[in-house]
């Protein structure tokens, strides 16, 4: 996001968020787990008010428990191709095992006939694996081949994708990742085109692992659990780290190849999760489009660039002028800079609105830590301007409902709050007159930058003491209503 005049305007650049309610062993993860070169996850179907429970994660309780392979569960059975039979191709090959069991159960359901197992696993030490696959070597990732039918990873410490990321993301990223790739096994026996466009190729994968991963989250799978609250949170940042990168390339090949920014990748996962497979199986480019909303093409265009602006006071000036003219409060709340605290003894954080005062108080060193770009080559979950942006925009929004008498203090709030900014972000992408002649748009890579925020410090989606949804899960999904939709729609839902 940057900061501009109407005459001559800029994106806003990439916002990052410090993490609070995260662990920080996410943020290494996500690093690691940015090097792969495909997605992984998906999304099960539920009812729509089971879907927006603030108190729930798809109809499921929101845990915090463990997460990974089963203690009583099975050992691994089954061959793997060149492996040293280490620790990691043993949870690679419980992982495949596990995924698999899960499609030869639902595939006759899904699609009315019998599954086709992956006919190969080959594990790679960073080698070319000459003879072992005809689609190459999956030297620094893990990947599906066509040709062969066959699943490869790369394993080793030093160029592979996932045993550095292990420490970091844990085991279920493993089930995530294979999973992923498993979907790409299901999408062309279901008779999808080799010739399919790469976005719709990995978004269906992302989908499918979804799917996948609602069976485990129902705790029917005998291998592995995961917890709904921080288990799919790391699961969800990992999509993130596996988002495109802007690249400011014209080279037509980074559009063809494109796999989907951050908020793509982790819509697909959440579709899968929440519908099943009948959805997964219909993503194609008008399905993404339509969870792409209005929003400008430019936002999604991994040839896109953008640029981080200062979070200061210049642009908070800018922020509050911009906000009001989109939200059009009838008492403006005033942007107040000195310490998030409220009079009260209510609890100080990065930004803090005060309904007594109808204010929003913001410790601006605090605020400036978490709009400081950062993403997994320093170790950090993607972070950037529009992570301190959206934060205040979600301060402001709670004057609204404010005005409208709503309670603040309620997870119905915070789900309320989550929206509303999603409707902030949705209008300023698109340039907006102000009487200053100054503005902020956002540009290739804000959107991900907020959900960031959302699963590293929750305050997008908090109510007025500064309380988050436990579940990173339903903040995303609140939060993406707002992006799709009007005020009204979140105070109607909410």
């Amino acid at each position: 996001m940057v900061s501009a005049r109407t005459e001559s305007r800029h994106p806003i650049g990439w916002l990052t968020v410090g993490a609070k309610h995260v662990a920080s062993a996410l943020i290494s993860i996500v690093t690691v787990v940015a090097v792969s070169a495909c997605g992984h996850t998906v999304v099960a179907g539920r009812a729509l008010s089971a879907r927006f429970d603030p108190q729930r994660v798809s109809g499921l309780a929101v845990s915090d428990g463990p997460s990974g392979p089963r203690s009583d569960g099975p050992a691994p059975t089954g061959r793997v191709v060149n492996t040293d039979d280490g620790s990691f191709d043993r949870l690679a090959l419980l992982a495949v095992n596990d995924v698999e069991s899960f499609w030869k159960m639902q595939y006759p359901k899904s699609f009315g006939e019998q599954l086709k197992p992956v006919s190969r696993l080959v594990s790679s030490d960073g080698d070319e694996l000459t003879g072992y696959t005809l689609c190459g070597s999956p030297e620094g990732n893990a990947m599906y081949c066509t040709i062969d039918n066959s699943i490869g990873w790369d394993r080793s410490q030093e160029t592979g994708l996932v045993p550095p990321a292990l420490p970091f993301f844990g085991a279920i990223g493993v089930a995530g990742v294979f999973a992923h790739e498993y979907g790409h096994a299901i999408q062309f026996q279901t008779g999808l085109p080799i010739r399919t466009a790469t976005l719709m190729k990995e978004q269906q994968a992302d989908c499918y692992a979804g799917v996948y991963m609602r069976w485990v989250a129902d705790g029917d799978s005998t291998r592995f659990v995961v917890s709904t609250g921080d288990g799919l949170n790391h699961l969800l940042a990992g999509l993130l780290a596996l988002r495109d990168r802007q690249s400011g390339s014209d080279d037509p090949d980074v559009f063809l190849q494109q796999h989907g920014t951050g908020l793509d990748r982790v819509s697909a996962f959440q579709l899968g999760f929440e519908q099943g497979a009948h959805a997964c199986s219909l993503i194609d480019r008008a399905e993404i489009d339509r969870r792409r909303g209005d929003l400008p093409h430019n936002l999604f265009d991994p040839r896109s660039t953008n640029s981080d602006m200062p979070i200061d006071q210049k642009t908070l000036a800018t922020l509050g002028e911009e906000l009001e003219k989109i939200l059009q409060p009838a008492k403006p709340p005033a942007l107040t800079i000195g310490g998030a605290s409220c009079s009260g003894g209510r609890p100080a954080g990065i930004a803090a609105y005060c309904p007594d005062t109808n204010t929003v108080a913001i410790d601006l060193p605090a605020l400036q830590q978490i709009g400081t770009p950062a993403d997994e080559h320093s170790h950090r979950l993607l972070q950037g301007d529009n992570t301190a942006i959206s934060l205040i925009a979600s301060r402001y929004v709670l004057a609204i409902e404010h005005e409208r008498e709503l309670p603040l203090d309620t997870p119905q709030a915070a789900m309320r709050t989550a929206c509303l900014t999603g409707v902030t972000q949705r209008v300023m992408a698109q340039p907006i007159s102000l009487p200053s002649g100054q503005g902020l748009t956002l540009g290739a890579g804000d959107l991900d930058e907020a959900v960031a925020g959302l699963l590293t410090n929750g305050t997008v989606a908090s109510d007025v003491n500064d309380t988050p949804l436990p579940a990173g899960f339903t903040r995303i999904a609140a939060f993406r209503i707002g992006i799709l939709g009007t005020a009204d729609d979140c105070f109607r839902r909410f």
